[in-house]
């Protein structure tokens, strides 16, 4: 799809990769709803605050209803808990799911009549290298991811009929604040994953590989299970 004239909706939209979505997408001449639980704190000039909690059904809804005129939905929110399966806290795991998997599930779901309904457009859903990495610091978040991916997968194939194209961006770490822990050089920039990323939706691929390690990752997921 053509971004020029795309009415953007960017969840997660006031920091890290989602303002990067944010201000790309008003630089290359779309409409942006820079959606974020506090949307006081969206500070990109041009973005439309929309407030929403993706995993409160009603603000679901409620977001929908006012970003009526979208064709084009990044489901980039997201936290990290560092939660593991065993032996963790089971309401951080549950926190993860709802993050990941159901909460961007619910705003597909919501918006996909509307983007539908405007000529078709798009769904993004920003995922992880740690999709089909799971290691168990991250053994929540990797549960949350994957299950994002395989919602991804079938989305795409039950939305393409209605004229909205389905992809999904897979990356490891990057410079935001959800990695501030870890080395910056093994980070990439958030502008930079953004840029590839539009390119990527413009074109229509399905599938995006953002870095070297996700790109290594996915050309062995056939190698044997190890410990």
């Amino acid at each position: 799809m053509k971004l020029d004239h795309a009415v953007a909706v960017v969840t997660g939209g006031n920091r890290g990769l989602g303002r990067q979505f944010v201000a790309q997408l008003i630089e290359r001449g779309a409409k942006v709803y820079a959606a974020a639980r506090r949307p006081e704190t969206v500070d990109v000039p041009g973005a439309v605050p929309l407030r929403l909690d993706i995993t409160d059904p009603a603000a679901v809804e409620e977001a929908a209803r006012i970003a009526s005129d979208a064709t084009l939905l990044i489901n980039n929110a997201g936290i990290s808990t560092h939660t593991h399966l065993i032996g963790g806290d089971f309401a951080d795991i549950r926190l993860e799911m709802e993050t990941h998997y159901f909460g961007p599930l619910a705003v597909t779901r919501a918006f996909a009549p509307v983007i539908e309904a405007n000529g078709g457009g798009a769904v993004l859903n920003v995922l992880s290298v740690l999709s089909w990495v799971h290691l168990p610091d991250y053994g929540a978040y990797a549960g949350g991811k994957t299950a994002a991916w395989a919602m991804t997968n079938v989305a795409r194939q039950q939305l393409a009929p209605r004229g909205i194209q389905v992809a999904a961006l897979h990356v490891g770490y990057m410079d935001t604040d959800m990695a501030d822990y870890v080395d910056p050089g093994q980070k990439s920039d958030p502008a930079l994953i953004a840029g590839i990323a539009l390119d990527a939706v413009e074109a229509g691929e399905p599938e995006i590989l953002a870095d070297d390690l996700t790109r290594a990752v996915k050309q062995n997921l056939s190698a044997p299970v190890t410990l």
